[in-house]
This record gives structure tokens, sequence and C-alpha cells, in this order.
């Protein structure tokens, strides 16, 4: 063998494996923007109630129907990527997203800032299933592709910590629009680098884009979603009933035209698989169990605690930095290990830190709260990493955007159903505060509506009033804060043993794919 031959080799793998990381590099940019998005509308929410004054309603539409129309899209997002090109509907959320960001910064009213969250959905849903599923196919080495993952899943969580500091830093200076601006560099930067360096890839088999599939997905979801929430906060009416008829008739009926499409827009033999079902169920349930309590803790922070927002960014760094160092390492552990042992063991920590929230008060000190959010992102950083690799090994490399959209879909449906539900506690047990006997209807209406509208309606009172007011207020939040805990924990404890028994056997591929 030559000398040049020698050296071929060696420099071209070199080369090739250069090329992966860096491509996963822009890949994280695009979960980074998601993740930062998520997290600085909770530090914004007290500045944005008092500007825009939305209702208690509006408050939790603002905050939860970006997640209801990316669980709507997910899927249909995912199969288009597979049938197009990952590359280029990532490379054109990503545009979307910068751009309607712009809007929500300008938002003027609680209804534009929820078509334009809605919006911000809709682009969402393009660049969480992409990244994922260039992943599987960029990463053929397992051991690779773990580490990969772990990256991507640690890089999330970095977003949750850049989020709420960067977005605490500006709502210090800035009004509270300016959160959402902080994408376009980062969406420009995605876009510019990620054209040159991002291989594209696509189901070559996939066939047509079923429209009608992607209508009854969305309808389904969304309908479903809708009528839980409205039962959670307005009991049984013909309208939920109605609107739950409507969303699990359109389910049922995208499941059924899934088996008789040729090429369907979500391969339903994916479930079959008990690994695969029980990863994508303990993604739902642990993010149902975590995004209601995570939505209203800025609130408890900023406005019962009485921290400023940059402090309150700041409190919230152990959760982002126990996921980041568990993220990087859990593929290691759970092949030491096992699959079972790792998943279960992240969630079963993760339900007894909310456990432990379930005594806080008004004057609990940050030891406790640091102490229990870092024990959230340990055991999030575990279960996470460990069950997206679960689902993404499952299926062949093809299918990777139809199995990434729906760990998404698990992930995102499970954040609207715990803003729903467990918000709806929150917010119930809230309005059954008494107010001060002196102040007027609707000055106590307002107050009912949200802990930020009391604060708000506080000012037009004296001293002494007010502060009675504000008092009953934050008691009341503070225990629909600890019931809406401990729910939370009885999901994650109960996920725990079924992750046991649902991920037995299952193992992290070994050998190089070819």
């Amino acid at each position: 063998m030559s000398t040049t031959q020698q050296l071929t080799g060696p420099i071209g793998t070199e080369t090739k494996s250069r090329g992966r990381w860096l491509a996963l590099s822009v890949l994280v940019l695009a979960v980074l923007l998601v993740a930062v998005d998520a997290t600085v509308l909770g530090l914004a929410t007290p500045a944005l109630s008092e500007d825009l004054k939305p209702s208690g309603t509006q408050l939790l539409w603002i905050g939860d129907i970006y997640s209801f129309v990316i669980a709507g899209l997910l899927v249909s997002m995912g199969s288009l990527g597979d049938r197009i090109g990952r590359k280029k509907l990532l490379l054109t959320g990503a545009a979307a997203f910068g751009a309607v960001s712009v809007l929500n910064a300008y938002a003027t009213s609680p209804e534009m800032m929820i078509v334009a969250r809605a919006l911000l959905g809709v682009a969402g849903a393009t660049l969480m299933p992409s990244t994922l599923a260039l992943i599987r196919n960029i990463f053929h080495d397992p051991k690779e592709r773990s580490l990969a993952i772990g990256i991507w899943g640690a890089t999330a969580s970095a977003g949750a910590a850049v989020g709420p500091v960067v977005g605490g830093a500006l709502l210090q200076h800035f009004w509270w629009g300016s959160v959402f601006l902080i994408n376009l560099p980062v969406m420009i930067a995605l876009v510019v680098v990620g054209i040159k360096l991002l291989p594209e890839s696509k189901n070559p088999v996939a066939g047509p884009w079923d429209l009608v599939s992607v209508c009854l997905s969305l309808v389904g979801v969304i309908g479903v979603v809708y009528a839980v929430k409205e039962l959670a906060t307005h009991g049984i009416t013909w309208e939920v009933a109605v609107t739950a008829a409507v969303g699990a008739g359109a389910l049922y009926a995208f499941v059924r035209r899934q088996f008789s499409l040729p090429s369907p827009l979500l391969d339903m033999r994916l479930f079959k698989h008990r690994g695969f079902s029980g990863a994508v169920l303990a993604d739902l349930l642990t993010v149902f169990g975590l995004s209601g309590l995570v939505f209203f803790l800025s609130q408890f922070l900023q406005l019962v605690q009485g921290r400023d927002p940059l402090e309150a960014g700041l409190a919230e760094l152990p959760a982002a930095i126990g996921a980041v160092v568990t993220g990087l390492i859990a593929g290691r552990y759970a092949r030491r290990y096992s699959v079972r042992t790792i998943v279960a063991g992240g969630l079963g920590a993760i339900g007894l830190a909310l456990g432990v929230l379930t005594v806080i008060h008004k004057e609990s000190g940050y030891p406790l709260l640091g102490a229990a959010l870092l024990v959230v992102g340990l055991g999030a950083g575990f279960s996470f990493t460990v069950t997206a690799d679960v689902i993404l090994s499952s299926v062949p490399k093809e299918q990777a955007g139809s199995a990434s959209a729906v760990s998404e879909t698990a992930y995102e449906l499970g954040a609207a159903l715990g803003i729903a539900l467990l918000g709806s506690i929150v917010t119930g047990v809230y309005q059954s505060f008494t107010a001060p006997a002196s102040v007027a209807g609707p000055v106590a209406d307002a107050a009912h509506e949200s802990l930020g509208g009391a604060v708000e309606a506080a000012k037009a009172l004296d001293p002494h009033t007010a502060q009675v007011m504000v008092g009953a207020a934050q008691d009341a939040f503070v225990d629909g804060l600890r019931l809406a805990s401990g729910v939370g924990a009885a999901v994650l404890l109960a996920t725990a043993v079924a992750a046991w028994f649902l991920l037995k056997g299952q193992r992290l591929q070994e050998g190089v794919e070819h």
C-alpha cells in the first residue's frame, strides 16, 4: 500500500466524522430556538399580564395554544419532512419561526398574542421532528447517536437555562416583547450555516402526503385537548361534550385511515413495538407531570417571593444544569445497567422531587426549592435522553421523521394537557380566595382572574387593603401550586412503575448500521 493510500482513509474518515458533528451543531441551534422560546414566556407572563391585561382563561390560552398547535401538526410535519426532505423543512420552518417571533413581540392585545402564539406553533412543528430525524440519519454508530441525542437533549435543557437568564436580563431593561426577539440571531445563524453543513435526507418511497390525514390529526388532537382543558376549568357542558366527541371521532378516523393507506402519514404498526410504545407513554406522562408546575413556577418566584425576573431565571438554573449533566451520560449508563433502570429511576426521582414541593410556602428558603429543581433536572436528563434513543432506534431510518414526530407529539401533548389540567387546578384553587369586603366588585373580579391581575388591581387600593388582598391571593396561589405538585408527583411515580414493566428487556443498539 502506498503512502498516499495509507493517508487517504484516515483523513477521509476524520473529515466525515468532523462533518457529522458540525451538522449536529446546526441542529442543536434549532433545539435552542424552541427551548428558549418556551421558557421565556413564563418569565414574561407577569409583565405581559400587566400590559395586555388578559383574563385568566386568556392567560392559559397564551401559555398552551403554542403546544396545542404543535401537538396537532407534529405528525403531519414529521411525515412531510420524510417526503420533501428534512433539511428543507427545517430551514423553512426556522425562517418562519424567526419571522413570527417578531409578531409575538409586538402583539397589542390578548387575542393577537394568542393568534401569534398559534402561528409560532405552526412554525415550531417543523423544527423538532426534523432535528431528531436528521440525527437518526447522520449518526449510524448507535453509541455516537446516543451521545448526539444526549447533546441534543442537553442543548434543550441549556436553552431552558439560557432563556430565563437572558430573558430576565432583557426584562430588567426592555419591554416583555424583547424576550421573543432573541430568536432572531439564532434563526439567522441556523439558516445561514445549515444551508452549507446539513445533508438532505428523505424517505425515497414515502408516497404522497395525505391532506385528509393532516386535517384529521389536527382536528383530533386540538379537539380532545381543548375539551380536556374546558372540562377542567368549567366542568361538563354540552360544548365540551361535542368538542370531545368531534376530536375523538377525528382521531379514530385518522387511525382507521392510516391502516387503509398504502403510504400512511403515520405507520401505526410502530406502536406494536413495546419499547416504542413504552417510551412514548413515558414521555407524555412525564411532561404532563412537569409542565403545569413549570408554567406557574416563575409566577411563584416573582409574584409570591418578590424576585425580579433575572433572579427568578437564575433560581431555575439547577434543573437545566442537572438535565445537561445526566443527558450527556444517559446512553452510557443505559448500556451498562438497563434501559428500564435508567428511565424508571429518572422518573421516580422527578416524582419524589415534586412530592417535596407539596410542602412549600411563601417564605420557603431557596435551598429546598433549588435542591428539588436539581433532582428534577437529573431525573429528566436520564429519562428523556434514553426514551428518545429508544424511539429512534426502534424504527428504520427511512421512518425517522414519523417516529421523531410521535416522540415530539407526546412531549407537546403532555405539555398542553399538563398546563390545561394542572394549571386549571392552580387557577381553581386560586380563584377561591376571599377579597376584603371593602374591595369593589370590578376590582375583586380582576384580582380573581390571575395572581398578576391581583397585583395590578391592588395598585388602585389603599396600602393596607392592598396588602391584605395580595396576601390572600398569594396564599391561595401557593395552595394551588402545592396541590398541583402533589398530582404531578403521583403521575410521575405511577409512570416510573409503568416504565419498569413496559421497557423490560429493552436494550440500546450496539453495532454500527450499514
